[in-house]
Formats: structure tokens, C-alpha cells, sequence
């Protein structure tokens, strides 16, 4: 016969084995986990010091997913920023040039800007424009376009635009000059320049009109050498001293006539006028004139200047881009071709009441006859 309990109750049960081995198999798992997720956090986020901002590394279900995420993982710190949803993947960024070494001094910038000039030699051709242009390049101040551009005269279709492409680059301190000398006797140049800015400042070199026509004529002899004679081109008429107006070499000698277009858009204080004969005999004298007419330190004196023998004008002692001594180029200097003394002295004849009136309207006797 069965005995009760002394209390009335039936005895516990024995917990049944299939779930004591399921809980030790989710205490293993719940242990393998995290120790899974402690040794990844340690080897992902280690290289960070102690002050470095750390994120959490996205925990691994096991051991060895761990490790090959860890594998094709960049080192844990910031995420980049999430794109938004629907946008488009970023482009890949390009490869950043090597840094350069230690100690090396940095790439040299390209200061100051491409400005429209602010003073153009105008002319005149044979008058001593390049010796102007050349000696003024000395100066800190000054940055002059080397070439002849010869916008107002051939090119102006092309736009100030490409025009300014053309100039060298200057800071605000410094100006820019270019010289064209066959801008003196084009007529519209006037005008255009003056379009271009009513401020602009001009240096016109001058020199004995009769003088001027020679060297014009032997350097174009230099090139064409089967052209007729100095005097046949002169002259319309010798017999009778009718001038031919039409060669250009004796046309560009009647300054007073090539003025008149200018006068109409500049005033005379905007214009500066060079003696080519004293830029031979007194080159920092007349460079003086012209670095106060530009408005800018007299920089260029006596001790840039040395006279050469050999060409017969004077050269400086150190160039703009050198130290070394520079003299104009060998079309300057030329032996000029020898004239009939008498077509001489009808020539002067036919320039002096133009070179009168040219000595009346700038307030300057240049002493030609």
C-alpha cells in the first residue's frame, strides 16, 4: 500500500533532461558571443589612442567571421557620412599628388593679373621705340610686353579680351606698357585706344624726320634688296622738289599731321613726346622724363647705362631678366645707306614747316633743321 506524504502533496517532479541541456547550450553560446565580440572589439579599435574617438565595430556571430570582416574592414573610426536614400554612389576621389619632401621650398605662384596697359609707345617706327621699351623694362615698376602686338592697328576684330591674354602679369603696384609704333599714323587707333580707356597714357618717340626716312629705307633695303633708290622713292618729281607724301617712309616723318588724329581724343598732358636724338646722346635724362610722365620712381639713371662703341648708342649695364650687360639686337645700329647730300637738303626743305608746326603744338624744339 502506498504512503502519502506527511503534507498531502504529491513529490516534484525531476526536471526533465532535455532542458537542463538546453539551457547550458545557450549559457555556451550566450559566453562564445561575447568573448566573439570582446577579442573583435579589441582587435578592431586598438590602433586608436586613448583620446581618439572610437565607434563600435558591428558585432560577429562567431569567431572566424570576426576575423574575415576584420580582413576586408578599414580600421574602426569615424563613418563617412551616409549618403541619402536615393542618391546617387559618390565618385571615386582621384589620387592626391605626393606630398612634397621636408624641407623643400614650395611650388613659386603665378602673382598678379593679365591687365590692359595703362601707357602704349605709339610711336614712331626708326624713331627709337625698342630702346625705350627695353631701358623702361628696367624698372621694378614696369612690366612690358616684349612683341609688338599691334592690336589698334591689324588685329582689333580679335577683342580686348584676346588683347589682355597677351600682356604679362602685374601686381597692383606695377603697370603695364606695350609699344606698336605704327599706332601713330593709323587713324583709327586713336579712337580705339580711347574706347579702351580715355586715361591711357602715350609716348611717341620722335626723331629728325629725315634721319628717321634713311634708316626706314636701309632696313628695308636689308630685306628687298632689288628695291628702287632711296631717291626714286622720294621723290614724285626731284627736278621740280615734288615729294612723293605717299611712300610711307616720308609720310611717317610729318608728325604734326599724324598728331591732329590724336589731339581730337587725348589731351597733351597725356602724351609724351621722346627725343630720339637725346635718348642716344643723354639716355637717363630722357628715361628720367619718361619715369615721371609715367608717375613712378625715378629708378633708371646714369649708372644703368654704358655707350657702345661698336653700335653707336648706348646699351645697359644689366638687363631686366639678367644681370649681364644687354645691348638692342642687330637690326639696331645699322650703317646707313649714303644719300646724295642734295636730296638731303631738299628733304629737310619739305619737312621744316611740318616739324615748325610739330615744335608749336607740344611746346618743343627738337632742333632738326
Amino acid at each position: 500500500m502506498a504512503h502519502r506524504a506527511p503534507s498531502g502533496r504529491a513529490p516534484a517532479a525531476a526536471p526533465a533532461p532535455s532542458r537542463r541541456l538546453a539551457r547550458r547550450v545557450l549559457v555556451l553560446f550566450t559566453l562564445s558571443l561575447s568573448c566573439s565580440y570582446l577579442c573583435y572589439s579589441l582587435l578592431c579599435c586598438c590602433g586608436g589612442g586613448p583620446a581618439a574617438p572610437r565607434a563600435r565595430c558591428a558585432p560577429s556571430r562567431a569567431a572566424a567571421a570576426a576575423k574575415k570582416l576584420l580582413q576586408k574592414s578599414r580600421p574602426c573610426g569615424r563613418p563617412p557620412p551616409a549618403e541619402p536614400p536615393g542618391s546617387a554612389a559618390p565618385a571615386r576621389r582621384p589620387r592626391e599628388p605626393p606630398a612634397p619632401p621636408a624641407g623643400s621650398p614650395p611650388a613659386p605662384a603665378r602673382p598678379g593679373a593679365k591687365r590692359l596697359p595703362q601707357a602704349i609707345v605709339v610711336g614712331v617706327k626708326k624713331g627709337g621705340t625698342r630702346a625705350v621699351l627695353e631701358f623702361i623694362r628696367v624698372h621694378p615698376d614696369v612690366r612690358a610686353l616684349g612683341t609688338e602686338p599691334h592690336f589698334f592697328d591689324r588685329n582689333y576684330d580679335r577683342g580686348l579680351e584676346w588683347y589682355r591674354s597677351l600682356m604679362p602679369r602685374t601686381l597692383d603696384s606695377q603697370i603695364t606698357v606695350e609699344k606698336t609704333p605704327s599706332y601713330f599714323v593709323t587713324k583709327e587707333a586713336p579712337r580705339r585706344i580711347f574706347n579702351m580707356s580715355r586715361d591711357t597714357k602715350l609716348i611717341v618717340v620722335v626723331r629728325n624726320p629725315v634721319t628717321r626716312a634713311i634708316s626706314d629705307y636701309t632696313q628695308t633695303l636689308s630685306k628687298k634688296p632689288d628695291i628702287p633708290t632711296f631717291e626714286g622713292l622720294s621723290f614724285r618729281n626731284r627736278s621740280l622738289g615734288l615729294v612723293d607724301t605717299s611712300w610711307n617712309a616720308i609720310r611717317i616723318g610729318m608728325y604734326a599731321v599724324h598728331l591732329e588724329s590724336w589731339l581730337q581724343y587725348f589731351p597733351l598732358s597725356q602724351i609724351h613726346f621722346v627725343s630720339g636724338e637725346k635718348l642716344i646722346t643723354d639716355p637717363a635724362g630722357e628715361m628720367v622724363k619718361v619715369q615721371d610722365f609715367l608717375g613712378i620712381k625715378r629708378v633708371i639713371t646714369d649708372k644703368h647705362f654704358y655707350f657702345n662703341k661698336t653700335k653707336g648708342f648706348p646699351c645697359l649695364k644689366k638687363s631686366e631678366s639678367s644681370g649681364l650687360p644687354r645691348c638692342l639686337g642687330k637690326s639696331k645700329g645699322r650703317t646707313h645707306v649714303q644719300i646724295d647730300p642734295e636730296v638731303i637738303e631738299q628733304l629737310r626743305d619739305f619737312y621744316r614747316p611740318y616739324n615748325i608746326k610739330f615744335y608749336e603744338t607740344v611746346g618743343q624744339d627738337f632742333r632738326w633743321e
